[in-house]
């Protein structure tokens, strides 16, 4: 056989050239499916309308509408593990951010009727709730609303029922000495904000928490007035600390030592300042960070009093309505009220005390809280703890005749 010329062997060349350049342009370059559309995430979308009616907590893939989706968690069973440290000092994931955002936009001046909001953050069922439905039974339907945060990592053998039924909002968990208790707190402004346009008042509560005036009692005090009540205090021992608990300067430059305020974790908020609490992310940025010194990380006791302290302390009354004693404290924790102590007396005796306001000292004078005058001022506690489930029995026993008796 004749060796192939250069003529030949260019024209072999000539013949298979298109069929490379086909097999080249046909290769798949991205997975497909059965209907040829192709796998790659979709953007996310998060609609701003203000005419929505629930918030769906899926994937961040799906639409944010406005209302938050209110549910019941009664299943033991389908709770997970808490997540480690780590996780639980990171920022809002996008799901949270968005409906932040939603609510930051909302009108600051609430709508007729006023209502009132009650938050309660919970790692538990609540032990109250029986005291809490009697508080709830006189109260006109029209005039309030509940929302519940409950940690999904712990198990709720007992169902939210009666007034609590259908009112817990996606939740995630809490842990203490880290920021999540900010973000659940956040969280719960952000839905009842977006929830009703008529809140008015927003008030924070535990499942220790006790109320101590009737519904119609508790309503006028809040919607009178023009103020909010926090626990506002700059001089308080070891608050240097507690600013450095996150590093040598590390709150600075939007955090300075000397706008660093402590105060009580519970307080009542006026719906501008709930608008302004969810839509913060100057001082979120520091707050949010995770502690080196768990033994100085109350981020909920100082992130609230700091942010309006510096935005609007004129707006603030500078104490908490709900009753606290400190003087039995222990490991961080004030006194709980066992069985044996609760009755009539304390009962009483709680609510003829008078809140602290600001740095007063204990004469009743007022030192550096000047943002509104306070010595004259005398404002009732709305409501109390620490309470041991165990006197539940008790104070059902003096409910109507006391404590709901005004």
């Amino acid at each position: 056989m004749l060796p192939p010329t250069p003529l030949s062997l260019l024209c072999a060349i000539l013949l298979c050239l298109p069929l490379a350049v086909i097999f080249t342009f046909t290769t798949p370059s991205a997975t497909t499916t059965s209907g040829g559309a192709t796998t790659s995430p979709l953007p996310i979308t998060t609609s701003s309308s203000t005419n929505f009616t629930k918030i769906n907590p899926g994937p961040p893939s799906k639409t944010l509408v406005l209302k938050p989706q209110i549910k019941n968690k009664t299943t033991a069973n389908t709770t997970t593990p808490p997540p480690p440290r780590s996780q639980l000092a990171e920022d809002e994931d996008d799901a949270d951010r968005s409906v932040l955002k939603l609510a930051s936009r909302v009108d600051p001046t609430p709508k007729p009727v006023k209502k009132l909001a009650f938050m309660f953050l919970t790692t538990s069922p609540l032990p109250f709730a029986p005291l809490w439905e009697l508080f709830f039974a006189r109260a006109p339907k029209n005039l309030y609303n509940i929302y519940v945060h409950a940690d999904p990592s712990f198990n709720y053998t007992t169902p939210f029922d009666g007034v609590f039924s259908r009112r817990v909002i996606p939740s995630k968990p809490t842990r203490r000495h880290t920021p999540t208790l900010i973000s659940a707190a956040r969280r719960l402004l952000a839905h009842a904000l977006l929830h009703d346009e008529s809140n008015s008042m927003f008030a924070l509560l535990s499942p220790s928490c006790i109320p101590i005036r009737s519904f119609s009692y508790t309503y006028r005090t809040l919607v009178k007035s023009r103020r909010s009540f926090i626990e506002i205090l700059k001089n308080e021992p070891g608050a240097y600390d507690r600013w450095a608990a996150r590093g040598e300067n590390a709150m600075a430059p939007e955090v300075e030592y000397e706008d660093f305020r402590i105060g009580s974790q519970f307080w009542v908020l006026k719906r501008k300042h709930a608008r302004i609490v969810v839509r913060d992310t100057r001082l979120w940025s520091k707050f949010k960070l995770p502690c080196l010194n768990d033994a100085t990380c109350y981020p909920e006791e100082h992130y609230f009093p700091t942010l309006l302290s510096m935005v609007d302390s004129r707006g603030c009354i500078p104490c908490t309505l709900t009753h606290v004693d400190w003087k039995g404290s222990h490991g961080g924790h004030p006194r709980m009220y066992k069985a044996g102590e609760v009755g009539p007396e304390l009962i009483l005796a709680i609510k003829k005390r008078r809140p602290r306001y600001g740095d007063e000292e204990s004469d009743g004078s007022n030192s550096s809280v000047t943002t509104v005058t306070v010595r004259r001022r005398h404002d009732p506690f709305l409501f109390a703890r620490k309470f041991s489930p165990g006197s539940l029995h008790h104070l059902i026993s003096i409910a109507n005749d006391l404590i709901f008796k005004d």
